[in-house]
């Protein structure tokens, strides 16, 4: 789990991910990581995991990266004010000093475990102190003695504050013990000057606490009596009357907190959203809150000035129509990929490492080698599997000596038997049973453009027959929803039989037949053309589309 506060670089591939895109995001973040130990690289994918990577995933023991379809700024890109919650019995004054510190006019009122309960603010706190002219003010709030003993910067002379809250009335205690006697009654609580004889009389009448100002001493027989009768008495340096004013501020802040409409955001809320809500209000500051509800801090509307982009290294992609969604308000730092070059625009220069080979994981492999790092099984077994869905157990055109080379350095780390390893992959990655025919068609799907024409193709590779007969009766009907759901020119899905390295295109989209034909010079029956030794969407399938719509019909 990533800490709330970190603002970790995210390695990330492209939507609709296959195995070598999620692999290379595992691999070169846990590269990254062992070469730059100052900063947080977090694997991320743009779109569900699809089932061959799910094989691979559990073989290995590794954890799916972080979903993360949306990189337009958060509340976690902002400075807001990082700052703990205060509890319910906090005392007015002490609240007010805390708000006098922190240089804000609002806290946060929190429970034991940090779970927010509400907002105090300074306007609340001076709102109930001025309406605490009530001598039951203390007992109405549930007043902890410990709040008045802070409040009035006192001592414990007597008793013990643990646990005790002000039951009774504040009483001035003056006159004659026949007064005191009338006016004070049992649980209240006494003010007092340094009248030995009075603070005696307080005792004995009853009272709860007896408070002995201006640093007078507490008579003997004060004491005796508070001991006997489990009376607290509390000696404080200021005066009867300061201690008058300012008893009413041990009141606690539960009684102030606003706890009815709150507005609050998680580190997750998108900076948009958060701009849309508080514009309309008046307050100044909005609670922060994890997804438990526990409080992170206080937000302003200034803090949204200066948010952070996030900082983002693309992987097994380099075309914005494939990546992920708020690409251009981020950061990219670096690309390494092994694909055709795309229309990617970068506000400064970036590394940029492609490769033409058959997998992204063969370049990451290629890096390991070159800063001498020896990847774990784990991440070799993730690369090794990606070379081999990318290539196809190298029967894809776009197979190289350099695929093969990383294939067999990582197969001896990773410890598997590739025949026996890859079936069971492409197995399980061509079983659709239970699968919605979006799903299958968005297992491996990438988006092109070229020119005004866009249009997105999807890939399914499989070992039997029977899965590829299943995909195929899910797929054929479905293209058109697909089409007019995307709003795309065409859309066209490959299905892949592995065994004799033939693959079956079915084709939705106004002129998409001719364009087919004209791309790879078949025959088209229907919606669908068969395309003998064509296996690879990358060197095969959209070098051929982009030649036929570049080229006018005819020529």
């Amino acid at each position: 789990m990533v800490p709330q506060d970190a603002h970790p670089i995210l390695v990330i591939g492209h939507k609709n991910p296959d195995t070598d895109s999620i692999c290379a995001a595992i691999a070169y973040a846990r590269l990254k990581s062992a070469l730059d130990g100052a900063r947080v690289y977090l694997p991320c994918r743009a779109g569900l995991v699809n089932r061959e990577t799910e094989f691979v995933l559990d073989y290995f023991g590794v954890e799916p990266p972080l979903l993360c379809t949306d990189v337009s700024p958060q509340l976690r890109d902002a400075d807001y004010r990082r700052e703990p919650g205060v509890a319910p019995t906090t005392s007015l004054r002490q609240a007010w000093h805390t708000l006098r510190d922190r240089g804000t006019d609002t806290l946060c009122v929190v429970d034991g475990d940090q779970r927010l309960m509400g907002l105090v603010t300074a306007k609340d706190l001076a709102g109930t102190y001025l309406d605490l002219a009530d001598e039951w003010v203390l007992a109405r709030a549930g007043a902890e003695y410990r709040g008045v003993a802070e409040t009035l910067e006192a001592q414990v002379a007597a008793g013990d504050l643990a646990g005790k809250t002000v039951r009774g009335r504040i009483v001035i205690g003056v006159g004659s013990q026949e007064l005191m006697d009338a006016s004070i009654a049992a649980g209240d609580v006494v003010i007092l000057a340094n009248r030995a004889d009075a603070q005696l009389a307080a005792v004995e009448a009853g009272a709860a606490c007896v408070v002995v100002c201006a640093g007078a001493q507490v008579s003997d027989g004060a004491l005796a009596a508070a001991q006997a009768r489990d009376c607290l008495i509390l000696r404080t340096a200021l005066s009867p009357y300061v201690a008058g004013q300012m008893i009413v501020q041990s009141a606690p802040i539960r009684a102030s907190m606003r706890t009815q409409g709150l507005v609050c955001f998680t580190p997750n809320t998108p900076a948009e959203t958060v701009r849309k809500r508080t514009a309309p209000l008046r307050h100044r500051y909005f609670p922060v809150v994890d997804e438990e509800g526990r409080c992170l801090g206080l937000l302003s509307r200034r803090n949204l000035l200066n948010l952070r982009s996030k900082q983002l290294i693309l992987v097994d992609h380099n075309e914005k129509s494939q990546a992920v969604d708020g690409l251009e308000e981020a950061e990219v730092l670096e690309v390494v990929d092994h694909h055709r070059l795309g229309a990617l625009e970068t506000a400064g220069p970036v590394y940029f490492r492609n490769v033409p080979v058959g997998a992204t994981c063969t370049v990451i492999s290629q890096l390991y080698d070159e800063h001498d790092l020896v990847p774990d099984r784990a991440t070799a077994g993730l690369m090794l599997s990606a070379i081999l869905s990318d290539t196809l157990l190298f029967r894809s055109p776009t197979c190289t000596d350099d695929d093969r080379r990383a294939a067999r350095r990582l197969v001896q780390l990773a410890g598997v038997e590739v025949e026996p390893f890859a079936q069971a992959m492409f197995d399980r990655g061509g079983d659709v049973t239970g699968k919605s025919p979006e799903e299958i068609l968005r297992g491996d799907y990438k988006i092109f453009s070229s020119g005004p024409a866009r249009f997105g193709v999807g890939h399914c590779s499989f070992m039997t027959e029977k899965n590829l007969d299943s995909a195929r009766a899910l797929l054929a009907p479905y293209l058109s929803a697909a089409l007019a759901k995307q709003r795309l020119d065409y859309v066209l899905c490959m299905l892949t039989y592995i065994p004799t390295a033939t693959t079956t295109l079915l084709m939705a989209g106004e002129g998409v037949q001719e364009l087919v034909r004209r791309a790879f010079h078949v025959r088209v029956e229907g919606d669908a053309a068969t395309l003998p030794g064509v296996v690879s969407r990358k060197k095969q399938v959209i070098p051929a589309l982009l030649g036929a719509i570049r080229q006018p019909a005819g020529i």
